[in-house]
Formats: structure tokens, sequence, C-alpha cells
């Protein structure tokens, strides 16, 4: 018993440092991982440091704007969700090391995605429905009160959500696990740049045009325009659609190529890191 008690507390420095080098070796090897050590702090700071720019700019935006953060944070949670409810239902079964079976079943990967945005759809309204009516309950801010402008909204940043759902999930199929957390990570990545909390103007100008050309900055341009000017803009809803017509096929055509190569890789059967 002692010796065992002994054995227990018995600090080798080998053994920690080879553990050490197993999870740096682990780390250098997958760049998602790299990328994320950078990717949130980044982001916040961007994201946060343009929203201060812009209501330092506008001292009377409180008083002009009543609800659009409300609405942008409702909207941008549908943009967030609906990717997030695609990845998760992917994710079931990359854990449960059940992707390589259904590849190979009759199943064809067009099935497999529009299984996965129905349950997208599924998954957002169970989480969604009760926080909408909680901010009427709480704000006095309703969604719905939107009217067919919120159909235009929900259209759009569902299809973008799907796009890079779609993207994402041949990423994992390609490269592992290791790149598990762009699933949970990658939207944030819109979220300055998609102008979700503050107008395009707000941004350099350099980086207006990568702006103008991501669909969901045509979606919270137009939820200001509606909350603000009381004006609903369908140009910039077809804008948006045309764009989201581009994302999503060359999101379905990414993740047959990541199949494809999964599959020539054999990286189908080994879904760990």
């Amino acid at each position: 018993m002692t010796t065992r008690m002994q054995s227990s507390f018995d600090y080798s420095p080998r053994r920690a440092g080879a553990m050490m080098l197993r999870y740096w070796y682990l780390l250098r090897s997958s760049w998602p991982r790299l990328l994320d050590l950078v990717y949130w702090p980044t982001v916040q700071m961007i994201t946060w440091g343009f929203l201060q720019f812009y209501i330092m700019q506008n001292a009377g935006f409180f008083a002009r704007a009543g609800g659009t953060f409300i609405g942008a944070v409702l909207l941008w949670d549908i943009l967030f969700r609906g990717q997030l409810g695609f990845s998760i239902s992917f994710m079931e079964e990359m854990w449960a090391r059940n992707i390589g079976n259904l590849m190979m079943s009759p199943l064809r990967p067009f099935e497999f995605i529009s299984a996965l945005m129905v349950m997208s759809i599924v998954r957002l309204a169970i989480g969604a429905v009760p926080v909408t009516l909680l901010a009427i309950a709480f704000f006095g801010f309703n969604l719905y009160g939107l009217g067919l402008a919120l159909v235009a909204f929900f259209i759009n940043l569902m299809l973008t959500s799907w796009a890079v759902g779609i993207f994402v999930s041949g990423l994992v199929l390609r490269n592992g696990l290791g790149a598990e957390n762009l699933a949970w990570s990658i939207m944030f990545l819109f979220m300055p740049l998609t102008c979700v909390y503050y107008p395009v103007t707000t941004l350099p100008v350099w980086l207006q045009p990568v702006s103008w050309l991501l669909p969901p900055t045509y979606v919270f341009e137009g939820m200001r325009s509606l909350l603000i000017d009381k004006t609903f803009r369908p140009d910039l809803m077809l804008y948006a659609l045309g764009l989201n017509a581009v994302f999503f096929a060359a999101g379905v055509l990414a993740f047959l190529k990541l199949l494809q190569s999964a599959r020539r890789h054999g990286t189908l059967l080994q879904s760990g890191e």
C-alpha cells in the first residue's frame, strides 16, 4: 500500500515533459487550433471597437434608433443558431463515429445536407421562439411586428448559415475533430464584417467593399433602415439573395470536394484529432 502511494506521488519531469511535447505537437499540427488562439480576442476587439467608434460619432443615436440593438441581437441569433444547429447535427455523427457508415450507405450527400438543413430550423425554432417572446415581455420589442420584412431577413440569414455550415462540415470531414472549433467559432468572423450593430459606413473605407460581399450585411442594413427610417429596402434583400445563391453553391461544391478528398485519404474512418 505504501509503495503504491509513493508511486502515485512520484513525479517525473521527463514524463510530464513528454506529455507537454505531445500536446505541443498536437497544437502545432492543427491549424484550426492555432487559429482559435488568436480568433476570439481579435473578433471581440474589432467588433466592440467599431461599435464604440460609431456611438462616439453619433450622439443622438439612441434617441433615433430604439430597438435596433435588440433587433440586431435577435437577427444575429438566427444567423448564428442556424449555422450552429446545422453543425451540431453533423458533429453528433462525428462524435458517434458514425459518419463513415453514413457515407458508405445508400444515403446521398444532398439527402444528408437537406436533413441537416431541416434540423437546423427545428433547433433554431426551439431556441429562438422563446427568446423573441421574452423580448416582447421585457423590452416591448416585437420582432414579428416587422411583418413580411422578417420573412426576407429570415430566408437570407438561413441561407447564409447553411452555406457556412455545409463548408465547415466539409472541413471537419477532411481534417477530423481537430477542426471542430470552427463549427463553434467561424460565424463570429462575420460579426464585425457584416456590421451587426453599426452601419457599413463605420468601417474603414478599404474594408467596406469586403462587407458588401457578405449577404448578412444587407440584412442588418435593411433592419436598421426599417426601424430607423421606417423604410423597407427590397433591393437590399435581392442583393443578399443573389450573393446567398453563390455562397450556397460554393459551400455545397466545397463539401463534395472535401468529402471526395476525405474518402481518398481515408479520414472518414479516422474521425479523431
